[in-house]
């Protein structure tokens, strides 16, 4: 699997090779650039020397609050998200063994057992899960039985709904006309 989230080859390569990083990705994937919160993973394990889950749930919380707020920061809430990061790591660490992949992997589930599973997860609601799953089964060969089925309409193919639909900087332009279009429709119901 080879990711193109973020524009910057190191920090998409990370995302294709850890599932933490992905992971966390997501998790930052709020209130900023879909690419400045995929990059963030990068940017803590720069500063931290590592994007292990253990590591980083065993951090100071006060230092890894710093470093989630040092220029360029990880996020536009630096300490708030640095919070949300550990936890998600701690859980990690505590329910899979510090494998996050095996949050998809471990037990042959099916679609909607992984959705459960990350529904579970800090910071993990029903639509920040919806996308995750269709982004592992669109891009990161998830192969779990009724896969799109629990994703949603970010399960369908060619529906540019989320990160899981972004491939390319063309894919990226389609993604942002579709949530540009949602948030106008939204607004216009409310009037």
């Amino acid at each position: 699997m080879a990711l193109h989230i973020t524009g910057d080859p190191a920090a998409d390569q990370l995302l294709s090779d850890d599932a933490f990083a992905l992971l966390t990705g997501m998790l930052l994937d709020q209130q900023v650039p879909m690419e400045t919160a995929f990059a963030g993973p990068l940017k803590i394990r720069e500063r931290l020397g590592t994007i292990d889950p253990a590591a980083i749930a065993e951090h100071d919380p006060e230092a890894f609050a710093e470093l989630f707020a040092q220029r360029p920061s990880v996020h536009r809430f630096p300490g708030s998200m640095a919070g949300r990061v550990q936890a998600l790591a701690a859980a990690v660490r505590d329910d899979w063994g510090g494998d996050a992949s095996a949050i998809w992997t471990q037990g042959d589930p099916d679609g909607a057992e992984v959705l459960r599973r990350l529904k579970q997860l800090p910071g993990f609601g029903e639509q920040k899960a919806k996308i995750f799953l269709a982004l592992l089964g669109k891009q990161c060969g998830l192969t779990a039985s009724g896969w799109r089925e629990a994703a949603g309409h970010y399960g369908d193919e060619g529906s540019f709904a989320s990160v899981a639909d972004i491939e390319s900087p063309e894919s990226l332009a389609k993604v942002r006309a579709t949530k540009q279009a949602v948030k106008a429709a939204a607004k216009a119901a409310k009037a």
